[in-house]
């Protein structure tokens, strides 16, 4: 089977690995100098990430702060430029550490070319980082 190659098809396998913590190959999905970044992340977190290495380091972790079970939300809007998508969509699950609930949703403007992810900027919620119960992402603060 190939590898899905469209914005929205890679995007959807995307989803479906996170939720196998299957991160090693998330990260395959990467353009080699792509590009991931936070605009709303709180001082502290990480802004921006630049090339598949340091998108691997931040995300290795992952598994082990959240328990994925269900993206039940999932809008993808396609754009003028085929190559560039708009996903709203909410995550759910648990955070390992504290068994409490994790509900975050997410809108992400995200670039595929030749079938990676080249470029995905996340506009997540940081009011719920800010929770002191809250640490889903494995990052330092």
């Amino acid at each position: 089977m190939s590898a899905p190659t469209s914005p929205a098809d890679l995007y959807r396998h995307s989803l479906r690995l996170l939720l196998d913590k299957n991160i090693p190959a998330w990260v395959d999905l990467w353009a080699e100098d792509g590009l991931m970044e936070f605009p709303f992340a709180p001082d502290g977190w990480p802004r921006r990430l630049e090339g598949r290495e340091a998108i691997a380091s931040y995300m290795r972790p992952y598994p082990d702060h959240i328990d994925l079970h269900d993206f039940p939300t999932l809008r993808i809007h396609q754009t003028t430029d085929p190559e560039t998508i708009v996903v709203e969509m909410r995550g759910v699950g648990r955070l390992t550490e504290t068994d409490r609930p994790f509900d975050m949703t997410y809108i992400a403007v995200v670039t595929v070319q030749d079938g990676r992810f080249t470029s995905y900027r996340d506009y997540w919620n940081p009011l719920a980082a800010l929770d002191p119960g809250t640490d889903f992402t494995g990052s330092s603060r």
